[in-house]
């Protein structure tokens, strides 16, 4: 009797697709957080340590999204995703609405 093997179908397409959206979406926070700082004129250091940090945050994210997507091509079918990538995914995305919201204040 043969093992029973589970077609992926088109599921890591679509998750490598909205990992591509959500690194996108979180782009444009960044870039909007910056636009928000240069835009008022007067920058203040809490506005440096700010973006500097929102910069770190979304360079993290980027990497861990990167780290995912590529995983997910190699892999068929592809692996849960880690527990530690997960929490850094998850942390950067509350760091950087933190961080909007200190810049927007």
């Amino acid at each position: 009797m043969s093992a029973l093997v589970r077609d992926p179908g088109l599921q890591p397409e679509r998750t490598r697709l909205a990992w591509r959206r959500t690194t996108l979406a979180f782009t444009v926070a960044a870039v909007l957080a910056v636009r928000q700082v240069v835009r008022d004129g007067s920058v203040t250091a809490g506005d440096v340590v700010a973006f500097a940090l929102s910069t770190a945050v979304w360079l993290g994210f980027l990497a861990v999204a990167h780290r995912r997507i590529r995983a997910m091509a190699l892999r068929r079918p592809p692996g849960a995703m880690p527990f530690a990538e997960a929490a850094v995914a998850t942390v950067c995305t509350l760091a950087l609405a933190g961080f909007a919201i200190a810049i927007v204040w």
